[in-house]
């Protein structure tokens, strides 16, 4: 779903683009759900989801530093973490360890999702709350 997304937002098609990001997070939720309750936790879903969500959310920020609604700092730091995060998993697969994502990981993947849907709601209508909701995000 994320060169749709991507297509839809740079081509300022922002409801569709919209919709998209929303499904895909909300697809990402329930595929984690599912995995949890009926016990089918995999070491390659462990390593696959959080990757999915840093594809989506880097995605988003880069569109929006390219639309230039955010600041590039701001893109590099998250960019700077995330790679950081997937750089100590790989070394930890190296030795045969497993890293899930812990409880902040989910927060803060979880805040760049509402960070993200309330740049794209701004970007359809540039109410100032909404700028400042998505900059505290």
């Amino acid at each position: 779903m994320v060169p749709f997304f991507v297509f839809f937002l740079n081509a300022n098609f922002n409801y569709a683009a919209l919709i998209i990001f929303v499904l895909a997070s909300i697809t990402d939720a329930i595929d984690g759900f599912i995995a949890r309750r009926y016990n089918l936790i995999t070491n390659f879903g462990k390593f696959l989801d959080p990757l999915a969500d840093k594809v989506l959310t880097i995605a988003a920020f880069l569109c929006f530093l390219k639309l230039n609604i955010t600041n590039v700092w701001v893109v590099l730091i998250i960019i700077t973490r995330e790679f950081l995060v997937m750089f100590i998993r790989l070394m930890a697969i190296k030795n045969k360890i497993v890293l899930a994502a812990n409880l902040w990981g989910k927060i803060k993947t979880i805040s760049q999702i509402f960070a993200c849907i309330f740049t794209i709601i701004y970007l359809i209508n540039p109410i100032i709350i909404l700028k400042y909701i998505y900059q505290i995000l």
